[in-house]
């Protein structure tokens, strides 16, 4: 009678464990939006395009200022500083997803407006003049929901504990079992 492994600890071969939002995947992300904005609008004619509107600036401003008091509340909570509930386990893992989604949709945002930017100063039309602002609003706005979700993401992390208050792992305690 053959006994069953025990699930194997850490990453498996496949590499499906998730770890903290790469800067590169962020970057790549963005720079492929750049190129992308800058070709669909250098492609199309710029005079038939409506202005840029604002909303998506005003939302993007808004979600970095909410991730970052989520990560202000969570680390907080996560330190047990006084005067604060304690953490859920489930809504900690929540916010680490929305902080990861958030990051990539934000520097994909952050590409868009980069490109759509960059071409808006190398056009010289009184429309382009118009609609800078606005880009450039989108970009610094998408610029800081990527660091609040980063933010976010690295408050959501445990707090290493120094080594006298760690507990002994139970299977440390038997010698020659696994």
């Amino acid at each position: 009678m053959t006994q069953a492994k025990p699930p194997p600890r850490g990453p498996g071969p496949d590499g499906s464990r998730m770890g903290p939002t790469r800067i590169s995947t962020l970057v790549v992300a963005g720079l492929a939006a750049a190129a992308v904005a800058w070709l669909l609008i250098s492609s199309l004619y710029y005079s038939g395009i409506p202005r840029l509107p604002w909303l998506p600036v005003v939302t993007l401003a808004g979600l970095a200022v909410l991730e970052a008091y989520a990560a202000i509340n969570t680390r907080g909570r996560i330190e047990r500083k006084p005067g604060r509930d304690p953490v859920n386990p489930l809504m900690v893992a929540r916010f680490v997803v929305l902080a990861k989604a958030s990051a990539l949709a934000a520097a994909i945002f952050a590409g868009f407006y980069a490109g759509l930017t960059g071409w808006l100063f190398v056009e010289t039309t009184r429309a382009a003049l118009d609609d800078r602002p606005a880009a450039g609003g989108g970009l610094l706005a998408s610029l800081a929901l990527v660091g609040a979700a980063l933010w976010l993401e690295r408050s959501c992390r445990v707090p290493e504990r120094p080594d006298d208050e760690r507990e002994q792992d139970p299977r440390e305690s038997r010698p020659g079992q696994r």
